[in-house]
């Protein structure tokens, strides 16, 4: 049978299987020696995926994935280091400042992903790390290296390597000016989990976050500190974001949930009269349209005159906040750097603004409020429906004053009036 002048092809139907007959054993995780790596990928690497790691240059991808594989390799796991950046003396000199022996840790300085496959069928290593994916190509497609057919074609060879082998593939990807990883956007569909460095160059702290992951919770953050020995993780984020007590004007604490753990951190503001026509809204480590979002409804439903003042917004730290939640003190932060008063002493927020200019629900309060607590807050402002949730699971302490708030407009003449 032909059609178009061409013969058509007739494929053989496959088998398909009933669900309930596959026999299915549990996922076999992998501690990687690091608790707030192995947080943020649900307990480990999983044997025989793929896993990407973005993150801006000099962040600290490299380090601390030299520091998995050299804690794996010391425990006797056999692993592989393919290395297209830096040569073999400068994976050892970096190793040598880790201060961790290389025993069991294997280094190939390769490009060809071909090669690179055959080295991991001679090898056979639990785990691989391919630093970086951008720097792999292969004859079978056209393009510079980092391009986006060398890209998905690159990929696609690992993928059927780790899941043939079940090896785990740990790929480093790199990022463009706007943060996003570099590459097709089928790279990140391809592997099954994309974890995202992130920090700020002045600052020795990094976040890890999940943006996704196949095999476990996105909602995990690893927090760690940049150090002369590499990446140490941070057990109590809280005591590192928020080291100074004293509140001036312009500064309010936040309660923000990132997973599982609840970080305090500082929001500072600082409102000054503007020279120019269109006043400038600045912000590190907020969402800019959250930023700008908060400010439209402070002007419009809350009545402060911020149209010609210049808004700069800053989270202390270097912390990258995305919780809703920290849209209250957002507001509170404002609205205390323009009237030039502070807020008062213990006194910290979460909830949510919406655009009428309510304060809206927003999830864990308890585990928000016993935080606070912890670290010695004594006055909270939270959404009604917040408070209630708390006091229903009665986590609300007794020396804590809790005050529900509905209305900017009305918290705001309330603190400062």
């Amino acid at each position: 049978m032909e059609s178009g002048g061409a013969a058509a092809v007739e494929a053989a139907a496959p088998p398909s299987v009933l669900l309930d007959d596959l026999m299915v054993s549990g996922e076999e995780r992998l501690p990687t020696g690091l608790e707030e790596l192995d947080r943020v990928l649900g307990g480990g690497l999983v044997t025989g995926s793929l896993v990407l790691v973005g993150g801006e240059p000099g962040v600290g991808k490299s380090t601390l994935l030299l520091q998995v594989l050299l804690a794996l390799g010391g425990s006797g796991i056999p692993v592989l280091l393919v290395s297209g950046e830096e040569s073999p003396a400068q994976v050892k000199m970096r190793a040598r400042r880790l201060g961790e022996g290389a025993s069991g840790l294997r280094l190939l300085t390769e490009t060809q992903v071909e090669k690179v496959g055959a080295a991991l069928e001679r090898d056979r290593p639990t785990v691989c790390v391919i630093d970086s994916v951008q720097t792999l190509w292969t004859p079978n497609a056209a393009g510079a290296p980092g391009s986006v057919s060398q890209i998905r074609q690159v990929t696609g060879h690992l993928l059927r390597i780790a899941k043939t082998q079940e090896t785990t593939v740990v790929v480093v990807g790199h990022v463009t000016k706007d943060g996003y990883l570099a590459g097709p956007r089928v790279l990140e569909h391809m592997v099954d989990a994309v974890l995202t460095f992130e920090g700020e160059r002045g600052h020795p702290y990094r976040l890890l976050r999940a943006v996704k992951n196949r095999f476990g919770s996105t909602n995990e953050v690893g927090v760690f500190q940049m150090t002369g020995q590499g990446m140490q993780g941070v057990p109590d984020p809280t005591a590192l974001f928020l080291e100074d007590d004293r509140r001036d004007s312009g500064a309010a604490v936040v309660a923000a949930v990132e997973g599982t753990r609840c970080l305090l951190a500082e929001i500072q503001a600082l409102v000054v009269p503007s020279s120019l026509a269109v006043p400038r809204r600045v912000g590190r480590g907020l969402d800019r349209n959250r930023l700008a979002m908060v400010t439209a409804v402070l002007t419009r439903k809350a009545g402060l005159r911020l149209a010609d003042q210049d808004l700069f917004v800053n989270v202390a730290g270097g912390l990258t906040v995305e919780d809703p939640g920290a849209d209250l003190p957002l507001a509170l932060a404002i609205a205390s750097s323009l009237r030039d008063r502070p807020l008062p002493e213990d006194t910290a927020a979460f909830g949510e603004i919406s655009l009428t200019g309510h304060v809206r629900y927003v999830a864990q309060a308890g585990k928000r409020i016993q935080e606070l607590a912890r670290r010695g807050f004594r006055r909270v402002l939270l959404p009604k429906r917040s408070l209630q949730e708390a006091r229903e699971q009665g986590i609300v302490p007794s020396e804590m004053l809790a005050e529900p708030v509905d209305e900017v407009r009305s918290l705001l003449r309330g603190v400062f009036e």
